[in-house]
């Protein structure tokens, strides 16, 4: 069976399992719901002795009774401010206030010294919250940033600009829009979610629905480490929690303004040659933003709402390239609103309601543009999206989402969680030229090229009615027994979608829809197109190709997960982490069959921590665990759904001098499907491996983190990442004919699709149709029969090394900082789910791995790749009215690739190949792109007249206006092998030095 060739038993090897536990023997990582926090601690153990912590805001509150050690545990506390008292024969005794309760960190509270021992405490003694900075119970990789510094760093205000504040967090490729690389995984990988909700991108799991910024109480994100509660991710985790109403009454609203006179013109695009691609200098925009909120009590003590609102507007113009040359004027309308109430039904039982929206509108204004003069021409139709964007990276939508929290008694606590989301995408054109299909080639007459005119506005269209909903639950429930914290929990996922996509033009009449588009070029010496053999014109002769591509259908990813994790205090100091997580994925296609169905894909998490010194000012820990991927739902739209792709060739008489259409189209043979994609549903056993494995990494880390003088931490923390399993498809049917020889069977009748789904690297078992009508038989491919011509997949690759530095100054009601350097490696020859090098939005159907052919040269280092990063970010409070803010980062660059054309194009995918100039060129050989370095200043002005209730921001970003390189065309030669000139184009740059003002007054 397939399951058995995958092994799960290299998984924490006794080697490296002796050596995590024998550098750090005791991990902790105290339970905690993803959407609360922990305080726990130590006090004398006298008779009657109750810890009391209430909240601030809210007048919430527990009692917890200390163990006969003297320990307390109080968990899935709301996050907020809480007062924590120890109480004797109903006597408070001693009092910490303002304790910071922070998302999924344990907070540790101690009456008592390590030094000392239990003391008797005597009188009333309350002191304010000077409690240590580290969390000794934790294991995992993480940074939590509060809605104060949010507010406080000049960074852009989006969940994606806070999450690359963490330490190994790069941006990705700007062709999937503004999403994070979380150690090196590509963007695809990572989780989202809001108050306990998953909000990832339901397709394809690039970005998420989004939420009002100053929403934000806390967001953390997980760079490694986290416990069994947490899945579905190789990537990172970015988890969100929104802000409450309490029992004080509160309102405010701001205006944050980005002006145009103030941004700086953006780098023109040249080409190798020196030839000017794209003239960007006009290419800016103004950006304005409002937002309000309001929140308090709606009954005191008991039921409190939150309600706030974001809206956005954003107008500018861009000149297209000399390959497209039009100038567009372009509008953006962002409106995002959230909805919260909170109900402390008893200080026993919490519900907790919210709604959030995201929604955002694009309309383009679309004219011709003429470069010789640098004039705007006429005008050619408009194009209208919503909820859409670049590759779909902000997929916007609607979210509800209940949860529940029972502390039924001391040592049970039980959470449950019902969510739901529904996102509808719009994309539309409007040409003044009617119906315009997309033109694409070149013919040559009597010497001469001929480019046929065209009218279209953006080529390809998502399909209408394009929508996406999801909906899911959690429950769990936390026990305490001894020195045991037991939690076990389900927590499962449906993502539902309508998707996919057709060329922009008139109907095309079948009846599916879509539409055709038309590609000009010229017949070879012999009248024949390869690949055609039916297809037969005059020498030279002119021709066009009608291509019909309509990819739409409904699918479903359904997602479920089981866990149980034991936190196990082994001694005063030292606590052990033990979790599982057993996770089943199942994708549904277009005709409702089941396609893909992966069960007990069993994820192990250990982690281990030492109290050095049982101070809590010095932490050594250490982790192990499995992290596992579901396919997104995205690769049953055209892999395992009926679509169509045909081609058919044929002559004309003449073009129509506004649409670029053929007049007089007369076929010259049949329509032929590329790769099957003939419209029929494909049998659901021939679209992937038969028991495939699930795309799972493994994960290593070890680190310290060290207190001085109460406000400085200090610490380093060592990474290892080894992707074990992926899954991507493979279109080459030379291994089942090998197959077939090498155990004497003909394959003369099989059936074989295009493209199959699997495990790259490994051998994969099919299901394959042996003689076209239906009678199935198990071929198991081995690596041997991947082999042709002595080339053959390589073993799958994909390590990420890392060393992290770290030194954090708490904030002391002066100022607050911290510094990262990040020496980090990402190499192998698989991305992962993405294809930077080329910027392909097909996550886990990328080109990779289609043959063996293409992974020649594959190994490297990858294109999330950065070798160095030193983050650093703070802010000063200067006096009660002026506050100062810096944020810095400097990476150095991504390696640069070349793609070319093998010698013979062997699999006939054009410049597809690690080869240039006809000879091997390795992933990431042709050096690296510049580092870049970016500066960004703010400066906050509260004036005492207005109680410091006023408040006027400045921020300047990207301040020395370094317009550095951050990707490039990598492709170097055309589809014959030849040198192209737009091999290392610039693809983007960082954003040049702009302003933001802000105008803020909060009742």
């Amino acid at each position: 069976m397939i399951r058995s060739i995958h092994g799960r038993t290299g998984f924490l090897r006794p080697t490296a399992l002796a050596l995590a536990l024998g550098l750090s023997i005791g991990g902790v990582a105290h339970a905690q719901s993803n959407a609360s926090g922990v305080v726990f601690g130590r006090t004398a153990a006298d008779a009657g002795t109750v810890v009391h912590l209430q909240n601030k805001d809210t007048g919430f509150s527990r009692d917890i009774t200390v163990d006969a050690d003297g320990r307390y545990r109080a968990s899935s506390l709301p996050v907020g401010r809480y007062d924590v008292s120890v109480m004797r024969n109903g006597t408070v005794v001693q009092t910490r206030e303002d304790v910071a309760v922070q998302l999924g960190t344990g907070t540790d509270v101690s009456f008592v010294s390590e030094a000392t021992g239990a003391q008797t405490l005597e009188g009333v003694q309350v002191t304010g919250n000077v409690l240590p900075a580290i969390d000794v119970s934790s294991v995992d990789s993480r940074t939590v940033l509060t809605s104060e510094q949010l507010q406080k760093l000049p960074i852009a205000r989006d969940v994606t600009s806070a999450a690359l504040l963490a330490p190994g967090a790069v941006g990705g490729d700007s062709r999937y829009g503004n999403v994070a690389s979380f150690g090196g995984a590509s963007a695809a990988e990572n989780q989202y979610y809001v108050n306990g909700y998953a909000v990832t991108n339901a397709l394809t799991g690039l970005g998420l629905t989004s939420l009002p910024y100053d929403a934000i109480d806390q967001q953390q994100i997980y760079t490694g480490g986290y416990g069994a509660e947490y899945g579905r991710s190789t990537g990172g985790v970015v988890n969100m929690i929104t802000k409450r109403g309490g029992n004080t009454f509160k309102a405010g609203g701001q205006i944050v303004y980005t002006p145009t006179g103030l941004r700086d013109s953006p780098r023109d695009i040249y080409l190798v040659n020196g030839q000017l691609y794209q003239d960007r200098a006009r290419n800016k925009s103004w950006n304005t933003e409002y937002s309000a909120y309001i929140s308090g009590p709606l009954i005191k003590d008991k039921l409190f709402f939150y309600l706030t609102g974001d809206f956005i507007k954003q107008e500018g113009m861009t000149i297209g390239s000399t390959a497209a040359s039009t100038h567009t004027d372009f509008s953006t309308k962002t409106s995002r609103y959230l909805a919260k109430v909170d109900w402390n039904i008893t200080d026993s039982h919490l519900l907790e309601l919210t709604g959030f929206s995201d929604k955002t509108t694009n309309t383009d204004q679309i004219y011709a543009y003429n470069y010789a003069t640098g004039t705007r021409g006429a005008y050619r139709g408009s194009a209208y999206t919503k909820n859409y964007g670049t590759a779909g990276a902000t997929p916007g939508g609607d979210v509800y989402i209940a949860k529940y929290t029972g502390y039924i008694t001391d040592n049970l606590t039980i959470n449950a969680l019902y969510g739901r989301s529904t996102t509808e995408h719009v994309q539309t054109t409007n040409s003044v030229g009617g119906s315009c299909p997309l033109i694409s080639g070149s013919f040559t007459v009597g010497g001469q090229a001929v480019f046929p005119p065209s009218c279209y506005l953006v080529g390809q269209l998502l399909a209408p009615g394009a929508k996406d909903k999801t909906h899911g639950w959690r429950l769990d429930a936390e026990y305490r027994i001894g020195d045991h914290d037991i939690r076990a929990g389900l927590d499962n996922q449906t993502l539902q979608s309508f998707a996919g996509n057709s060329y922009e033009g008139p109907e095309s009449g079948r009846g599916n829809g879509g539409s055709y588009y038309w590609s000009y070029g010229n017949a070879n010496k012999t009248g024949t197109i390869q690949g055609y053999p039916d297809v037969l014109f005059s020498p030279n002769q002119r021709y066009v190709q009608r291509v019909y591509y309509y990819a739409a259908s409904n699918v479903e990813t359904v997602q479920e997960a089981q866990f149980i994790e034991d936190h196990w205090q082994v001694t005063d100091r030292w606590l052990a982490y033990v979790g599982l997580r057993n996770e089943q994925f199942k994708n549904i296609n277009g005709g409702g069959d089941v396609y893909v169905k992966q069960r007990h894909q069993l994820a192990p998490r250990l982690g281990v921590s030492w109290d050095v010194f049982g101070d809590s000012t010095l932490k050594i820990y250490g982790n192990a665990g499995r992290y596992h991927l579901a396919i997104p739902s995205n690769v049953a739209v055209r892999a395992a759904s009926g679509s169509y792709y045909l081609r058919q060739f044929g002559s004309f008489d003449s073009i129509d001098p506004v649409t670029g259409a053929p007049i007089g189209f007369k076929p010259n043979g049949k329509e032929y499907p590329s790769n099957g994609h003939d419209g029929t549903n494909p049998d659901s056993r021939t679209i992937a491996a038969k028991g495939m494995g699930a795309y799972y990494q493994d994960e290593y880390i070890l680190g310290f983190d060290k207190m001085f003088d109460n406000n400085w931490t200090v610490g380093a923390k060592g990474t290892y990442r080894k992707l074990k399993s992926s899954i991507d498809d493979f279109c080459d049917s030379r291994p089942f004919t090998n197959w077939g020889k090498r155990n004497s069977v003909d394959m003369s009748k099989a059936v074989v699709s295009g493209c199959y789904l699997f495990n790259p690297g490994k051998a994969n078992t099919f299901q394959v149709n042996m003689d076209g009508k239906g009678t199935f038989r198990d071929v198991t491919l081995t690596k041997e029969d991947f082999t042709n011509n002595g080339i053959g997949f390589p073993e799958l690759k994909r390590k990420y090394v890392a060393l992290n530095l770290y030194a954090e100054h708490q904030f002391n009601q002066q100022w607050y900082g911290k510094v990262d350097y990040v020496w980090s490696h990402s190499y192998g020859n698989s991305e992962g789910m993405l294809k930077s090098d080329i910027g392909q939005r097909d996550p886990s159907v990328t080109q990779d791995w289609d043959a063996p052919e293409l992974m020649v040269g594959s190994n490297g280092s990858l294109p999330n790749d950065r070798k160095h990063q030193l983050k650093a970010y703070g802010y000063y409070q200067y006096n009660p009215e002026w506050l100062f803010s810096a944020n810095l980062t400097v990476a150095s660059g991504r390696p640069v690739n070349c793609l070319g054309v093998a010698p013979g194009d062997p699999v006939k995918y054009g410049a597809a190949y690690f080869y240039c100039d006809g000879k091997v060129s390795p992933r990431g050989s042709r050096g690296r792109l510049p580092w870049t370095e970016q500066l960004n200043l703010g400066a906050e002005y509260r004036p005492a007249f207005a109680d410091h209730k006023l408040a006027f921001n400045v921020d300047v970003f990207n301040v020395f206006t370094q317009q550095r390189k951050t990707s490039v065309i990598e492709v170097g030669e055309n589809s014959a092998g030849a040198p192209v000139v737009t091999y290392l184009r610039p693809a983007s740059y960082s954003a040049p030095r702009y302003f933001r003002f802000a105008v803020r007054y909060d009742l």
